[in-house]
């Protein structure tokens, strides 16, 4: 029987799936872990054993020794790939046997690249190449990862490596089979689901790793993650006027890890995380960056398009764990974090 555990952005990315990863390979025992939408256009950035790390592609598993896993629903650039292989081991993390590329991924291009950055603009992408990669791949002109050559020694195939026994282990592969699903970018930027068109090229949900070769019944926990705040990286208008945004942004050190634009920030939505979690079926959740409205002194949610402002952290919080035991998630399943390294 294959295990899975999926980790989703509720909001719009940046908001700490790589720590959350990190943080569940190092305290739980994964025979996987899985990279499952998205390209290099987003960065999760890990502190390992007081180093800090900034990867694109490769899953959070690499640095437990833990089968990596690129899926099926990525698009990958073996340029930025094997400069993230060369960071790694710079960094002192093995990589050897550790890191792998569905066979059926799709690759971006040098072309991809050029068409992005001409035309990224107008919504705000990164302009490398992920959305040109996606719509070659759904309009069946785009490259598959089987088909470069330099990426051969990484393959996988994706049914094999969940289903079936390796060379030398012991009956069906599906017996021992655990998964830890990291996910990209957020579900306010879903294809589907996000802010049309102010969205990603991929599927941000929890049934986007699904989408891996996983069936429905694999899931176990899903690991909801979001900020405290709000931020928000591309054109269109987000952050509202006022003086304490700006600090929040200063404070929390709101810069983009793959393209190092300035983020927008506002207070956290209770509505639009509400419907994140019900359509990902969220059991547990983490907010980051509390340490950071603790900085600046102010606590707010908007409620119903109304800002709802608390006196205190612990106020606010209360009031977010009750909104969430309405949901069916228990307090001890509520983790309010103020750490790099661990929620």
């Amino acid at each position: 029987m294959v295990t899975t555990d999926v980790i989703v952005d509720l909001q719009y990315g940046d908001c700490g799936k790589g720590k959350v990863a990190h943080f569940l390979c190092k305290n739980k025992k994964y025979t996987h872990v899985l990279r499952y939408n998205g390209g290099c256009n987003a960065g999760h950035t890990i502190f390992h054993k007081g180093k800090k790390f900034i990867t694109h592609h490769i899953p959070a598993g690499v640095f437990f020794g833990v089968r990596s896993v690129i899926g099926s629903g990525c698009v990958v650039d073996p340029a930025q790939f094997f400069r993230e292989i060369k960071m790694l081991e710079d960094g002192g993390v093995k990589t050897a046997g550790k890191i792998f590329i569905a066979r059926n991924a799709h690759v971006i291009t040098n072309a991809h690249k050029a068409e992005d950055k001409k035309g990224g603009g107008k919504i705000g992408t990164t302009g490398r190449g992920n959305g040109p990669a996606y719509r070659d791949k759904y309009g069946r002109t785009g490259v598959r990862a089987e088909k470069v050559s330099s990426l051969k020694p990484y393959l996988v195939d994706l049914y094999k490596e969940w289903y079936l026994p390796r060379a030398g282990s012991r009956g069906a592969r599906e017996k021992d089979v655990k998964i830890l699903a990291e996910g990209a970018q957020g579900f306010g930027l879903d294809i589907d689901w996000g802010d049309y068109p102010f969205v990603t090229s991929s599927h941000c949900t929890t049934a986007g790793a699904l989408l891996n070769g996983l069936p429905a019944t694999a899931i176990r926990d899903v690991w909801g993650v979001a900020k405290i705040y709000e931020t928000y990286v591309g054109s269109k208008k987000f952050q509202p006027k006022g003086e304490v945004f700006d600090k929040i942004g200063d404070i929390g050190e709101e810069f983009g890890s793959t393209t190092g634009r300035r983020r927008q920030c506002n207070w956290m939505n209770m509505q639009t995380l509400e419907r994140a979690i019900r359509m990902n079926g969220v059991t547990h959740i983490v907010f980051n960056k509390v340490d950071v409205l603790r900085a600046v002194k102010q606590w707010a949610v908007i409620d119903k398009n109304k800002v709802l402002k608390f006196k205190t952290e612990k106020a606010m919080n209360d009031f977010v764990v009750k909104r969430l035991k309405t949901l069916g998630i228990s307090k001890n399943r509520v983790y309010f974090s103020e750490s790099k390294e661990r929620i």
